[in-house]
């Protein structure tokens, strides 16, 4: 298959994905993209997967996330894949709406591996969490990829210094901190703001990587 036909065909996928379920329907039977956002949408009817399945489902639908993520440009969304996983498994998390996430950092963020002693991370630290949804039905889709990237001392104090981008499973952008569609993910902030270390949310105990 030609590159330019494939992507084109993860894109149509994706974004038809990311209209419907994947994008987290709690709205009722569709998702209202265009509603203020005040929180993640939550998937409707998530299934409870064992970690063996959930690593199995992650592993048949990464690649085709990952270069849709890519369309944004977003030079993290490239490249996140290549940084340390710090979960042994997709684990689902309540805080980013019911979605089984995967937790990554860059070279400048390895102090997250620390986990409650990670202390204040240094500028240039990118964490970055990619998510699908499974539903009970068995439907899989790809959602989000979270980013948050440490900014220079001083530079975003209601953030505490750190930049929010939210991307779609389409690679579209939804919003980011001090950029585009900003009030977007001013909720990222609001809900990070208030956990420590750092404003980061760490990893179950059970689905940690070791030291």
């Amino acid at each position: 298959m030609r590159a330019g036909l494939r992507q084109y065909l993860i894109l149509a996928g994706l974004l038809a994905a990311s209209l419907g379920l994947a994008a987290g329907v709690a709205l009722g039977d569709e998702a209202d993209e265009t509603a203020p956002a005040t929180g993640h949408f939550k998937v409707t009817d998530p299934s409870n997967l064992d970690a063996a399945t959930a690593s199995r489902i992650y592993d048949e639908m990464v690649a085709d996330m990952v270069a849709a993520y890519a369309l944004s440009q977003d030079p993290n969304a490239a490249r996140y894949r290549s940084w340390q996983r710090y979960n042994t498994a997709p684990y689902r998390a309540t805080e980013h709406g019911d979605r089984y996430l995967n937790n990554y950092a860059n070279p400048e963020g390895a102090a997250y591996g620390k986990f409650e002693q990670a202390g204040v991370m240094p500028e240039g630290a990118v964490i970055a969490k990619d998510s699908f949804s499974v539903l009970k039905n068995g439907r899989s889709f790809a959602g989000p990829l979270f980013l948050m990237e440490k900014l220079t001392p001083g530079a975003s104090p209601e953030t505490r210094d750190w930049r929010y981008t939210m991307i779609m499973p389409d690679g579209s952008l939804w919003g980011a901190t001090g950029g585009d569609n900003a009030e977007k993910v001013a909720f990222c902030a609001a809900c990070h703001n208030a956990v420590e270390p750092d404003a980061l949310f760490l990893l179950p105990e059970a689905y940690r990587t070791g030291p």
